[in-house]
């Protein structure tokens, strides 16, 4: 295609829908190399941090959720959403779009309606398996919805549905072979094994509250760890790096070495977590969040659970880690098991197979 085209995206409020949208705008833009980006965040969200570092325009409009519980917050909610519409309205008339794409979070809502409403293609992508609220409201009016579970016709017309799974970082295809440089990178012991410990962009207070109080356990069995604070917990966490075999880090830019190096992995259950581990392949405990809309991080992990792909252990039944940790630490044999299971649900190719679906709406 050699004319111009104009490309909006919008998804927010957690990595989990941030770093989708990015990998989708990227191949977008491999595509089309003359093509005009921009993105749509909620103001004061991480979007309107991470979109420009990866070198993308973001306007942020002055939206956020509906709190759950009763809240005098809950009193903003119709001005904001008001003053979204009004604004996304605005950016979607001078941007004036060939195609609109959501990822989830609070301002893919206003954006994508509005561009829906004026006859503009529009497609989200969903990476969970129980949507948000944002995109099942979308649902009816966006052209097709790419996914990364089954059974979504629950909560989608299943014309719109194309299963692709989420976009995740290529670099994590090839991470089997860069294993002794990641041990080198990370300074770790390579006749110890490592655990790898995640609680999502933000961090996890529980797990690091968990993993605190199992510390001088784990140095007991001789483990090495990986540990992935969260910048808002850092240091709270740091003083642990004097223990033997213990790392702590706000941040982890360099995971493809995190995942290379490590032996065994615990996470929280985010969609984009879970398609990452699902290509790392490694014996993997979720530890979901019980703070999320419709529990979907429980429901992310089952699907995998169900697989014989990875262990679950909730927040509320932590008294039972050690036995399940132990166990998994010497049976190589479940090792093995729920790393080939966990590989076996892996859809790589996912940001292409998005991005075609994108170039036919455009075209």
């Amino acid at each position: 295609m050699k004319r111009s085209i104009n490309i909006l995206l919008s998804g927010g409020g957690t990595g989990g829908h941030i770093y989708p949208a990015i990998a989708i705008a990227n191949e977008l833009k491999a595509r089309f190399p003359d093509a005009k980006f921009l993105f749509v965040g909620a103001k004061d969200r991480m979007e309107m941090e991470k979109v420009p570092q990866n070198g993308y325009e973001i306007k942020g409009l002055w939206i956020s959720g509906i709190q759950r519980s009763l809240s005098l917050k809950n009193l903003s909610f119709p001005f904001k959403l008001v003053s979204s519409l009004w604004n996304a309205r605005k950016i979607v008339k001078q941007f004036n779009p060939n195609i609109v794409i959501g990822t989830g979070g609070f301002a893919s809502g206003p954006t994508l309606f509005v561009a829906s409403k004026k006859g503009i293609s529009t497609l989200i992508q969903e990476q969970n398996s129980f949507p948000g609220i944002t995109n099942k409201l979308l649902a009816k009016k966006v052209a097709k919805i790419c996914v990364a579970y089954d059974n979504l016709e629950r909560f989608f017309p299943s014309d719109k549905i194309i299963k692709t799974g989420n976009p995740v970082r290529q670099d994590l295809l090839e991470i089997s072979k860069n294993r002794s440089e990641a041990q080198q990178f990370f300074k770790l012991d390579e006749t110890k094994k490592t655990l790898l410990v995640l609680g999502g962009s933000l961090g996890a207070r529980k797990i690091n509250q968990f993993i605190e109080s199992q510390i001088d356990w784990f140095v007991a069995q001789g483990i090495q760890m990986i540990w992935q604070t969260g910048k808002l917990y850092y240091n709270d966490y740091k003083k642990y790096d004097k223990l033997e075999g213990v790392q702590t880090h706000s941040f982890l830019n360099n995971m493809n070495f995190a995942y290379s190096s490590a032996d065994f992995i615990i996470s929280r259950a985010g969609a984009g977590s879970i398609s990452e581990l699902c290509i790392v392949g490694k014996p993997t405990i979720f530890i979901p969040s019980p703070n999320v809309a419709e529990n979907h991080q429980v429901k992310n992990a089952q699907a995998v659970v169900e697989k014989d792909g990875a262990i679950l252990i909730e927040e509320k039944n932590l008294s039972v880690f050690q036995n399940i940790f132990e166990s998994l630490l010497k049976d190589d044999n479940l090792q093995e098991k729920l790393s080939h299971n966990i590989k076996k649900l892996a859809l790589p190719n996912a940001t292409k197979t998005i991005v075609d679906e994108i170039e036919k709406l455009i075209k």
